[in-house]
């Protein structure tokens, strides 16, 4: 299969990046299935069912959420009405969290994809044990046998809990690609056991900022250690950032993996759609 996932939208340019880019991309690469982290699409901070559609309508298969899910209240709703829309698989039993933290997609050709969305402990508020969650996924939906493709979302702040995901679940998904930090990572790569890794995605944002954010309150917050205005996403021409991952038709694991990178300030990096044709044959 041919599978791509794309990091945190960040606001309108995020918005219109992805719209921009992913049907050509989708062209070009034959995606079969794309996850899209959509946690900061609406104005930065949380999704809404308007911001959620644009990002179908652009080509997303599947968003994830992270920790600013419940940011705009109405996705406390929207989300029990949209299978296609997941949050943290951890969060505790007594919470009765609203929606889903997995769920199992089928392609148009009817390839099976299992979607983790899970969030870290380290520097965060943090949920339940996300390897004891992810864990329970694994043994129910085992790659190669229940899913044709299993992808695991691993939303968290430090790099060492993000690696320790991907080892943990190396060789039982075929991609563990980290999330919230907005910066891409130039890590990509197969584990031992098969499983394709990077450790974050990146923000599709503008550059010019402070992770995405306009870069003079941040700045300013970060001298005077003041509270001020509400931090915007910056609105100059978004990257699109994500990771493109090619599974074997038998294990699901990862044969291939490569960074996108396209539009605003990073140097651009797009697969190219020979290669990927030569794999598959």
């Amino acid at each position: 299969m041919r599978l791509a996932f794309f990091g945190d939208i960040i606001g309108r340019p995020g918005r219109e990046a992805l719209a921009t880019h992913l049907p050509g991309l989708r062209r070009r690469l034959a995606l079969e299935f794309v996850v899209v982290n959509a946690e900061n699409a609406a104005s930065g901070f949380g999704i809404t069912e308007k911001t959620a559609g644009e990002l179908f309508d652009a080509g997303a298969d599947c968003l994830t959420l992270g920790n600013h899910s419940w940011d705009q209240r109405e996705a406390l709703t929207y989300i029990d009405r949209e299978p296609r829309l997941l949050r943290p698989v951890n969060y505790p039993k007594l919470s009765q969290a609203p929606g889903r933290g997995a769920w199992m997609f089928e392609t148009v050709g009817g390839r099976r994809v299992l979607v983790v969305n899970v969030l870290g402990r380290v520097h965060m508020d943090a949920l339940d044990d996300p390897f004891s969650a992810i864990e329970r996924e694994l043994e129910a939906c085992p790659l190669g046998m229940a899913c044709d493709a299993l992808i695991v979302d691993m939303h968290c702040e430090a790099t060492s809990e993000k690696m320790a995901m991907g080892h943990f679940c190396d060789g039982r998904a075929s991609l563990v690609v980290g999330t919230h930090t907005h910066v891409p990572t130039a890590d990509a790569q197969i584990l031992p056991g098969g499983t394709g890794y990077q450790t974050d995605a990146g923000g599709c944002c503008d550059y010019d900022s402070v992770i995405g954010m306009a870069k003079e309150e941040a700045v300013r917050r970060f001298t005077s250690r003041l509270p001020g205005a509400r931090l915007q996403p910056a609105g100059g021409q978004a990257t699109l950032c994500g990771v493109y991952v090619e599974t074997d038709p038998h294990t699901g694991l990862a044969r291939r993996i490569e960074p996108i990178r396209i539009g605003g300030r990073l140097a651009s990096h797009v697969p190219s759609p020979d290669v990927a044709a030569s794999a598959a044959e």
